[in-house]
């Protein structure tokens, strides 16, 4: 029996852990129209394995691949996955089989996919050139975001012509990036199409008419003709319209009202252990289905008692996938630790509202734990008043003077031993500055000139190697650039003074780097990797010139 009990023990032990090195992989939507793009993610802990895609070549166009890295803690272990998206369009109408993907020495777990049919190829039966518009939700929320394409079909080249549609009554139509060109095969015959995405927002419930999509351009000729009816090669098509059910937002939803698809939330990078008084790297990626960046709430940044915590800012990646939009925010933290220890930096939350379920959801990130050690740059523990006071013992004499604690007290009769002999220091400290004055009169006359040519020597710098160490990890940068100036000798007045003072070529291009994230709209972020790197040994400036002297001897032949 006990044995039984140990061998169950073991399997509950190591269950979880299978289960988070299972690869898997899952659509997210079952159900679509035929020549509309869905997204199959595939995720596994497998190192350096991507899938094999040659299975889907059969019934699916792969039309892109992305890939991202995850972290989680489990049990108390830190472990990494990789999850890879893939952008399918289906080749076919009816229910078409997701075969297992190879990814690495794994598989995958077999899916299905319904593709029903569409009003194309009736459409297409009318006439050589149409328009049809695809929505991603029909009946979306109030300040939901939709994805709306509109496409142009033609069976013979346009010699030009646009594609545009018009903003409907109680919404926002906003045109998002280009067209996209590609081709389909519709009943047997060969169609190029066009593609232009928008983004609609209703700003109120009930029924939304979206117009037509209008096409206007012209034809090479010959078939056109025969199209029209004329000798016309202008040509003027519009597409049906649709009609949206648009809901209220729910009693009782969440706030912010964030109605999306789908939110996730993970950390991306997360220290295996912190140093006091040294920055340590913490991001979080939160990936919205279904929104845009004007959309997502600003994401506060984590308050950690013991810590400091600077931001940096915000990256975004919008894109749309199968025709939905979908952005990417990525926030990276410094954590600069002050005290040894643990640290417990407390895990993020969003709160958001499920369009296809119609539910309230909330994405959350467990609590970090930390180890932090004694770093280079901390500050010596402060002495624990307990252990002065036990060291101190009150000393007997003849006077019988009592001490009290934290403070001494003197005999009254060494005050004027004392005053004697600070009278008799400075007596021989005002002796010693007049001899020196006197050795420096007669000595040689050769004194080092400044640039400027007023005698003197170099102001020293008024920041040292652990300043700059501290603004590089911590500081923003502002700091960066004071500290930089402030090691000159004397303190450059600008960047470009510094950028000339600076012998390495690298130190230079960090520089020039720094001052276009500062003034010309650069990557903030590229500019202090590219300062880590380059100033990680500090400066390396360039050497002084020779000294001036004065002539003491007369030249030999005049």
């Amino acid at each position: 029996m006990k044995y039984r009990i140990w061998i169950l023990l073991a399997v509950l032990m190591v269950w979880p852990t299978s289960l988070l090195a299972a690869t898997r992989a899952w659509l997210e939507q079952s159900q679509i129209t035929l020549g509309e793009a869905v997204t199959l993610n595939v995720e596994s802990d497998a190192v350096s394995a991507t899938p094999d895609v040659t299975p889907l070549m059969r019934d699916f166009e792969v039309e892109g691949q992305s890939d991202s890295r995850s972290v989680r803690l489990v049990n108390g272990r830190m472990s990494t996955s990789t999850t890879f998206s893939l952008t399918l369009r289906p080749r076919r109408a009816g229910t078409l089989a997701i075969p297992a993907l190879q990814v690495g020495n794994e598989r995958t777990a077999a899916l299905t996919l319904e593709v029903g049919a569409t009003a194309t190829a009736r459409a297409a039966s009318n006439g050589l050139v149409f328009v049809e518009t695809e929505v991603d939700d029909p009946s979306p929320y109030v300040q939901q975001s939709v994805g709306v394409t509109v496409r142009l079909y033609y069976a013979t080249p346009l010699v030009s012509g646009q594609l545009d549609l018009d903003p409907p009554d109680g919404a926002l139509l906003q045109r998002v990036g280009e067209i996209v060109q590609s081709s389909r095969e519709i009943d047997g015959r060969r169609y190029s199409t066009a593609e232009r995405r928008f983004l609609l927002v209703p700003e109120r419930s009930g029924a939304l008419t979206l117009p037509g999509p209008r096409f206007e351009g012209r034809g090479a000729g010959g078939w056109m003709d025969d199209l029209l009816g004329g000798n016309s090669r202008e040509v003027n098509i519009t597409g049906a319209p649709r009609t949206l059910q648009v809901s209220a937002q729910p009693a009782g939803a969440p706030q912010p009202w964030l109605p999306v698809r789908d939110l996730r939330l993970r950390y991306t990078a997360v220290p295996q252990q912190l140093r006091t008084g040294e920055a340590g790297t913490l991001a979080i990626e939160t990936t919205v289905v279904g929104a845009t960046q004007a959309q997502l709430p600003e994401i506060p940044a984590p308050s950690i008692p013991g810590a400091q915590v600077f931001a940096e800012p915000p990256q975004f990646d919008e894109r749309f996938v199968g025709g939905t939009p979908q952005v990417t925010l990525t926030r990276r933290y410094s954590i600069v630790p002050s005290q040894v220890g643990t640290l417990v930096i407390p895990g993020t939350a969003m709160a958001w509202w499920d369009v296809r379920a119609g539910a309230a959801r909330r994405a959350t990130l467990p609590d970090l734990t930390l180890p932090v050690v004694v770093g280079t740059g901390a500050l010596s523990p402060a002495p624990v008043a307990g252990a002065s006071r036990g060291a101190a013992t009150p000393p007997t004499g003849a006077d019988d003077d009592i001490l009290l604690e934290g403070e001494r007290s003197i005999p009254p009769r060494l005050w004027p031993w004392l005053a004697a002999g600070f009278a008799l220091l400075w007596l021989i400290t005002l002796l010693w500055g007049l001899t020196r004055r006197a050795t420096a009169a007669s000595g040689p006359r050769a004194r080092v000139r400044a640039d400027t040519g007023v005698p003197g020597a170099a102001p020293p710098a008024t920041h040292t190697a652990a300043d700059l160490k501290r603004a590089l990890d911590a500081g923003d940068l502002d700091d960066i650039e004071d500290v930089l100036r402030g090691m000159a000798r004397p303190a450059a007045v600008d960047l470009d003074d510094l950028q000339r003072r600076l012998a390495s070529s690298s130190q230079r291009t960090a520089v020039d780097l720094l001052r276009r994230a500062r003034w010309a709209g650069g990557d903030a972020a590229q500019a202090r990797v590219a300062l880590r790197e380059a100033f990680r040994g500090g400066p390396l400036w360039c050497l002084p010139k020779a000294p001036a002297t004065d002539e003491i001897l007369p030249p030999l032949y005049p």
